[in-house]
């Protein structure tokens, strides 16, 4: 080893990327036996029969814990009988949950039954039997064509071919004999479900960079001076933090401080700050609306922050603002107010609007325009709806352009979440009922802007003990999530009010914040102690909980956001602002990558057309060529050190893998099962290279790394020793061999063996020699003649 250099490489675990995980379905789903994990049932304990039974040094440990969280449960019990329930390890700071089984309450997941109720003595003993009378010759094995005849009966498979059963056959018999039994049958199988559910866990894992980065700026001064309304990102992927006395300020994707400004327009008399209730961005006008507590909707623009225009004369106070584009150039413009009704801006031909709104007289620095005279004047470019929705304030709402419709929320229970038509019903009976008085009246309401009730046929509504404070609504996943002062997060379908289609219990404080990802089928959650929770969209469990004594963010909340596409947290408080990142941040949206880690090594296997592929985090994948999807995957192939280099052995049955930790382990690679380890008795250093080679009637395995040494390894099937130690250096590599750690190995047959090292050095062998002259080393002791060996 040069001068310098560490005895230990590290390489830096800078790759990230996304897991993309696809069904694949083979001869396996189909012909598994009962007695085996099923794919698609979680909550098998991953010490149960994995490939870490068969690893020495690998401690049989689970890091996943947790409970089954199920949904769905009745009001009564919600209101009576249900208790206070904390998350687990409470006093831990970050928590990292079980993946139990899916309840079958779970989006996308139909109900099974499950793998205890529907195992019984005779589903074992039939199998059994079927391959005791499938066993001609008597020997307590079956070959191929044996095999064949258990698959077609038992299963009553129909193929066009047995590509697949032979597939199946030379999984099973890794060791190329030609044989199975029911023994390495059932082993096949239970190892290889365990090991998908392990990949499965393994993907679901989710960690927060902390603590927290706290927004710093050049004043020191982090937070606004008054209480932040909302948080949002603009395109560039800052973030836009707004406070409730006007106070704009920009931070950069790393809460690094770019710049901030007054955005709300002072009173020329009283020379009082308005109070800004909301905040929304309009980008396509590159403008922002804010609503205030003296009955205004304001327009600046958002590259000056100068007042262009408001609308003033609103019946009430608005508190919760938003916008949402429904054309080129139309848009609508929503508010909920302190009477629980929702407030509605239809506006058509929306930049020459503002246009005409900005020449309207000024009133204190301001163009401004009353909202009777637009909804008299401009009735054919503005439309202004009132509907009394709710019972409280309005907490939250957002118009769907993907539904038609708002989706509201307040703290009354019996008008918890409200979903709701934007201009009412147009059923065929209900205008058949209007006369022509009570349409004119309609028409007067409406230009009077009285709020009016909705049909019953033109909303829905879902009724939650204690109200809704927050929800979130995705449309791909088709599910809504609320959360409020009980503490629970419900899922929701969307035309299924009666019900919840989950329920997730764990924080013990009121829900603040929700959010949806697709992306990464989760669901974020931050309640008002700052405690920050990730849940499975599909399994309805908890990923990880963090605390605040972990992210370390002070003050009580005030507003949070969600960025996807740096998938970061904003978080403001009444003391700071901070983000909550992710680890493992893909850096590009589109990019798919293989393994969270750098890929060490890739090989292709010509018999089952894979392709396998290790990482540097010991994760081993075995890749279906023709489709490019993920077969099956393993993990801790060489406990937490790298897999270095990897081969396959003549058969391309077992896979040899070589790792930093110094040893060989044999593999059947189609179901993660360790079938021997090769080791030295002392000196673990990295193994660099690997190759494997047929000799005559003799198989060996042969090694290179940083102890500068060739390793020869017998690879012989009666040798039952699961760890085998290499042969003793022969006299002429000891004293003519390598200087330098050795990096790469190649053999050309029959018996031509290459070697070169890190100075630069290519050495060249003939095989027969070498181990003619280990057998003569070995036989030496016992006398002076040695004969070659076969």
């Amino acid at each position: 080893m040069p001068p310098g250099k560490p005895h230990r490489k590290v390489r830096p675990a800078t790759a990230s990327g996304a897991l993309e995980s696809h069904e694949f379905v083979d001869l396996l789903d189909e012909s598994r036996p009962f007695t085996a994990p099923g794919k698609n049932l979680l909550g098998l304990d991953p010490t149960y029969v994995t490939s870490r039974h068969h690893v020495p040094g690998v401690p049989i440990t689970s890091k996943f814990r947790g409970r089954q969280v199920f949904g769905g449960i009745p009001e009564n019990d919600l209101k009576g009988t249900q208790g206070r329930r904390a998350t687990l390890a409470g006093l831990e700071d970050v928590e990292l949950h079980e993946k139990p089984k899916r309840p079958t309450t779970a989006v996308g997941v139909t109900k099974q039954v499950k793998l205890e109720d529907r195992i019984t003595l005779d589903h074992l003993n039939k199998m059994r039997q079927a391959f005791e009378d499938a066993d001609a010759d008597g020997n307590g094995t079956l070959d191929l064509e044996e095999f064949k005849v258990v698959i077609k009966n038992l299963f009553h498979f129909k193929f066009k071919n047995d590509d697949q059963v032979i597939a199946l056959f030379m999984k099973i018999d890794s060791s190329s004999d030609g044989e199975i039994n029911w023994d390495e049958f059932c082993t096949f199988m239970q190892l290889e479900y365990a090991e998908k559910e392990d990949s499965y866990l393994r993907s679901k894992e989710t960690a927060f960079s902390l603590p927290a980065i706290i927004a710093m700026s050049e004043n020191s001064n982090s937070s606004q001076r008054e209480h932040v309304v909302r948080l949002c990102n603009t395109a560039d992927n800052n973030f836009l933090v707004v406070s409730k006395d006007g106070l704009v300020s920009f931070w950069s994707q790393n809460m690094e401080f770019k710049r901030m400004k007054q955005a709300a327009h002072l009173e020329s008399t009283t020379k009082k700050t308005k109070w800004i209730t909301d905040f929304v961005l309009m980008p396509q006008f590159t403008k922002f609306i804010i609503s205030t507590g003296d009955r205004e909707i304001q327009f600046f623009e958002l590259s000056t922050f100068e007042p262009y225009c408001q609308i003033t004369g609103l019946e009430k106070t608005p508190l919760r603002l938003d916008y949402c584009p429904t054309g080129p150039d139309e848009c609508i413009i929503l508010y909920g107010d302190s009477q629980g009704c929702v407030n509605i801006f239809i506006m058509n031909s929306v930049g020459e609007t503002l246009r005409n709104w900005k020449k309207m007289p000024k009133v204190e620095g301001i163009a401004s325009v009353n909202i009777d005279s637009v909804v008299s004047l401009e009735s054919s470019r503005f439309t202004c709806l009132s509907w009394i929705v709710h019972e409280d304030w309005v907490s939250q709402l957002k118009y769907y352009h993907s539904l038609r419709a708002v989706i509201s929320c307040s703290n009354h229970p019996d008008t918890a979440l409200v979903i709701g038509q934007t201009m009412g019903s147009t059923h065929i009976e209900s205008q058949l009922q209007l006369t022509g008085a009570s349409k004119k009246a309609q028409n007067s309401t409406v230009s009077d802007l009285q709020p009016r009730r909705r049909l019953d046929a033109d909303q829905t509504v879902f009724r939650v003990y204690k109200g809704v404070k927050t929800f979130d609504f995705c449309k791909e996943k088709n599910v809504i999530v609320t959360g409020g002062m009980d503490r629970l997060v419900r899922l929701w379908n969307p035309y299924v009010p009666s019900k919840p289609t989950g329920l997730l219990r764990g924080h013990t404080a009121p829900i603040f914040h929700l959010f949806i990802c697709a992306d990464d089928d989760r669901i974020f959650s931050v309640s008002t102690d700052k405690t920050v929770k990730v849940w499975d969209l599909h399994d309805h469990t908890c990923l990880v909980t963090v605390r605040p004594k972990a992210h370390k963010i002070r003050g009580d909340l005030a507003a949070i956001h969600y960025n996807s596409s740096s998938r970061g947290l904003a978080v403001a408080t009444s003391e700071q602002i901070a983000l909550l990142q992710l680890k493992n941040k893909s850096s590009s949206k589109d990019m798919i990558t293989t393994h969270r880690e750098p890929v060490m090594c890739v090989k292709y296997n010509s018999s089952f057309k894979h392709i396998i592929t290790a990482s540097e985090n010991s994760v081993i994948k075995v890749w279906d060529l023709e489709t490019g999807r993920s077969v099956f995957e393993f993990s801790h192939a060489h406990g937490d050190n790298a897999v270095t280099c990897m081969s396959f052995d003549s058969t391309e049955r077992r896979l040899i893998t070589g790792g930093r930790d110094g040893r060989l382990r044999i593999w059947n690679y189609n179901n993660g099962h360790c079938l021997r380890t090769l080791e030295k008795k002392s000196g673990m250093d990295e193994v660099a290279d690997l190759t494997y080679l047929v000799l005559n009637k003799n198989r060996y395995i042969i090694s290179v790394g940083w102890d500068r040494r060739i390793n020869l390894f017998s690879d012989d099937n009666e040798d039952y020793h699961h760890i085998q130690h290499p042969y003793t250096y022969w006299n002429d590599d000891l004293v003519n061999g390598h200087k330098e750690d050795i990096l790469s190995i190649a053999v050309s047959p029959p018996n031509l063996l290459a070697t070169s090292s890190y100075d630069g050095e290519v050495r060249f062998l003939l095989l027969s020699v070498v181990i003619l002259s280990l057998y003569c080393d070995a036989r030496s002791s016992s006398g002076p003649s040695c004969s070659k060996p076969d």
